[in-house]
This record gives structure tokens, C-alpha cells and sequence, in this order.
């Protein structure tokens, strides 16, 4: 991987960081796109150490913040010619219903329309960029949508729950992973989901979940798999020839999964986009 670019959103520590530092030690020129700077910086020179590379470097991402989404994109279009790789990692839980800096309920803002627009403003050096991948981390938890995504209040504005958000979220990740891989059809770059299972991390441990959804997932964590083993199938999708060319896929373990019906649907992919779009647009952020 000598020579190409990866970027890895949330990788100051757990999956994202051991994503990072397998694709540093492989080669790639790593960049750590983090919200917290000081914990960024502190994450890069330990995936320096790890890996090996001093090639890893940091840039500013808030996810919660369609602003610093647009500069933290407009900062590596100009920092670096070209994008090999692309793992949209970060994302979260919270107990209680809060909105992001424009507004949008927080768990849709953070694990879907934040990603959204980051890939969508660097698509085109993507594109550019020959056999790009797209890597989005998605979960098991998305069989949890049953209902698949509330169309009538995508926000949760009438009804919020953690995992009920959370997983719509993670719904969302999969639609979104299939219609990008329609709309780059025809081009070298693919775009896929992983389930990275169990992990034991910082997720959802910093002060988000609270109550009985905080003390169950302090109960499970002794029955959780280590990070570097959640970050295995971003890594596999990100690097493995097994997968060149591959796209619009779900993977757990390194190997394809079973989405819901729900995640199968073309018609939601596509009007999933389309929302995203007009939510993204509405807020005052063009889009190419």
C-alpha cells in the first residue's frame, strides 16, 4: 500500500485507532480524522510507534458539525492528490435525544449525515483516484430497524430511544453504502459495509448512555471481542485484493453477511440519498 492515502474517521482510539495503525503498517500515508485535537495527536504519534510509519498524520473532524465537515474535506482536497481509502468509523450512542450544531437529532447527524457529506465532497478524488475504496461501518444492530427508516421523522423528534435511533442509523449506513455503490458503478472505486461485532472500546462509555442502557453496556463488556478484532473487517475491505472491484456489499468476520430486507431495498437507498441531499442542502451546504 506504499504510496497510497487512507483516511479513518474517529481513529483516536478502540476500532478506528486499530484500523489506522494496521493500514500505517501496511504502507499507507494514514491520516487520524478526530474530533478531539490533543487526543488526535496523542492517538498518531502511538500509531507512529505501532506501526513503524512516520507517515500519519491528523486533521480536524466533528462530525456533529456540517461546518467542520466541509473544512475537514476542503483540508485533505488540498493537503493530498489523491484518496485511496475512505473508512467512515466514527459514530456513537446516546441516551438522551440531543441535536447536533445544525439541528439534526444527533445520532442521525453523527453516524449518517456527517458522513454523508464528508464522502459526497471528496467523491471526486475518489473517483480520481484509481480502485478507491469506500469502507463504512455499519452494524448487526440494523436488523434492529424493523420498521426501516421513519420517513415521517427521521429526526425522532415524536419518539426517541438509544438503540432505536442507533439502529436506523446503522440502517442507514447500509443505504447509503448501496447507493453509492450504484451511482460509481462504471468506475474503479467500490464502497462497502462492516459489521465489526462486539467490541470492547470506548464506545458509549465516555458519559453518552446512561441509566439502564449504560449499566447494560458496562454488563457485556467482559463478553466483548478486542478492538483489534472489531477493526479486522474494515481492514479486509480496505486492503485485501479478495475484495478489489467488489461493491455495495455488507461484511462480519471478513466475509459477506446478511443485510435485513429492510437494508436490500433500492427504492430506500435512493430515497435515503435524496433526503440526505435536501437535509444537507437545506442547511446550507452545497454539495458538488
Amino acid at each position: 500500500m506504499q504510496g497510497s492515502v487512507a483516511v479513518v474517521t474517529g481513529a483516536n482510539s478502540g476500532i478506528g485507532w486499530e484500523t489506522a495503525a494496521a493500514l500505517a503498517t501496511l504502507g499507507a500515508t494514514t491520516v487520524l480524522a478526530c474530533r478531539d485535537r490533543t487526543k488526535a495527536e496523542a492517538a498518531a504519534v502511538s500509531v507512529r510507534d505501532a506501526s513503524g510509519s512516520p507517515d500519519v498524520h491528523v486533521a480536524d473532524l466533528d462530525l456533529a458539525d456540517l461546518a467542520s465537515v466541509e473544512a475537514c474535506a476542503a483540508d485533505l482536497l488540498e493537503r493530498f492528490d489523491r484518496l485511496d481509502i475512505l473508512v467512515n468509523n466514527a459514530g456513537g450512542i446516546w441516551s438522551e435525544r440531543r441535536t447536533t450544531v445544525q439541528g439534526f437529532e444527533q445520532t442521525f447527524g453523527v453516524n449518517h449525515l456527517g458522513p454523508f457529506l464528508l464522502t459526497v465532497r471528496l467523491l471526486d478524488r475518489l473517483r480520481a483516484t484509481a480502485g478507491a475504496r469506500i469502507v463504512n461501518v455499519s452494524s448487526f444492530a440494523h436488523h434492529a430497524a424493523v420498521g426501516g427508516m421513519r420517513w415521517d421523522d427521521l429526526q425522532a423528534e415524536r419518539h426517541y430511544t438509544p438503540f432505536g435511533a442507533y439502529s436506523r442509523s446503522k440502517l442507514a449506513n447500509l443505504l447509503f453504502t448501496r447507493e453509492l455503490a450504484v451511482r460509481l458503478e462504471g468506475t474503479s472505486v467500490t464502497a462497502n459495509a462492516a459489521h465489526p461485532g462486539p467490541v470492547r472500546s470506548g464506545f458509549g462509555m465516555d458519559g453518552d448512555l446512561g441509566g439502564i442502557a449504560g449499566w447494560g453496556n458496562r454488563l457485556v463488556r467482559p463478553f466483548e471481542i478486542t478492538a483489534k478484532a472489531g477493526a479486522a473487517t474494515s481492514v479486509y475491505l480496505a486492503a485485501s485484493p479478495e475484495v478489489q472491484g467488489r461493491s455495495g456489499g455488507y461484511y462480519a468476520r471478513s466475509r459477506p453477511a446478511r443485510m435485513s430486507v429492510q437494508a436490500r431495498s433500492e427504492a430506500a437507498a435512493a430515497r435515503l440519498w435524496a433526503a440526505s441531499e435536501a437535509l444537507v442542502t437545506g442547511a446550507g451546504f452545497g454539495l458538488p
